[in-house]
Parts: C-alpha cells; sequence; structure tokens
C-alpha cells in the first residue's frame, strides 16, 4: 500500500511517517515504478510500535533499538536470544514505569479540572464536566 493509506490505517500523518523513514525507524518494503513507497502489514507493525512509543517519551535510538530487539527476536536462538529476551524485559519496564508517571500525571490533572469545576459551579451554577466534591485542589480556598 502507498504511504497515503498506511498514515490513514495507523493514524499518523505522511509527512511523520517520512520523517520515521528519514531517521531509519521505518523503510519501505518496495518503491513502486513510479516511485512510490510501498508499505507491508509488517511495515505497519513497525509504525504502530513507533507510534504507541511516542507518547511515552521514548527517544527516537530507544525507538529503534526496541525494532532491532523484537526483529532479531524471531530468529534468535541461545544466548543471543537471553540478551534479547533481557533488553525486551528493560523495554517492558520502562514502559510500566512511564504510563504509571502517566496516570499520576492525569489524576492530578483531573482533580485540578475538578477543582476549577466546583469552583465555577459555585460562583455561576453549571460548570461543562463533573466536579469531584472532597478533592482539594490548588485553587482550593481562594
Amino acid at each position: 500500500m502507498q504511504i497515503g493509506e498506511a498514515a490513514e490505517r495507523i493514524g499518523l500523518s505522511i509527512r511523520t511517517i517520512r520523517h520515521y523513514e528519514e531517521v531509519g525507524l521505518i523503510v519501505p518494503s518496495a518503491r513502486s515504478e513510479g516511485g512510490f513507497r510501498l508499505y507491508t502489514e509488517p511495515d505497519l507493525s513497525r509504525l504502530a510500535v513507533v507510534k504507541r512509543m511516542k507518547p511515552l517519551g521514548f527517544t527516537l535510538d530507544e525507538m529503534r533499538d526496541l525494532l532491532t530487539v523484537l526483529d532479531a527476536l524471531d530468529t534468535a536462538t541461545g544466548a543471543d536470544r537471553a540478551a534479547l529476551l533481557d533488553r525486551l524485559a528493560m523495554f517492558e519496564t520502562a514502559a510500566t514505569a512511564r504510563v504509571t508517571a502517566l496516570r499520576d500525571q492525569l489524576a492530578m490533572a483531573e482533580a485540578f479540572a475538578g477543582t476549577l469545576c466546583g469552583k465555577l459551579d459555585h460562583h455561576s451554577g453549571h460548570c461543562a464536566g463533573p466536579a469531584q466534591p472532597g478533592q482539594s485542589g490548588v485553587m482550593s480556598g481562594a
């Protein structure tokens, strides 16, 4: 499939996919006779991995490293496989820690939004979001 369809299926912009190609994270499997990039399902899987890593704050080098690990795991054996599994476990630990940090940030943001909603409801009688009673936030007591 061409880059436009790949972008639509994965939910990335064409520009982003081209950037990932420029930095070596993804290489289209082929080019059409007209020179258009052609992507396969495995290419889309790689793009999906990169897309999921981005909001967790992984660097391009870390993304590249994980993609290398995932590619190599399919054929690795013995000590090489064990080393790759160790690296994969490190990525899983890092991803889990980053998800936890994001959940903590989200909880703080939701509490703040609830505080603002409570203040708005108190002063105007309406709020777009649900106030969370009992939540003390930055604005409490103001």
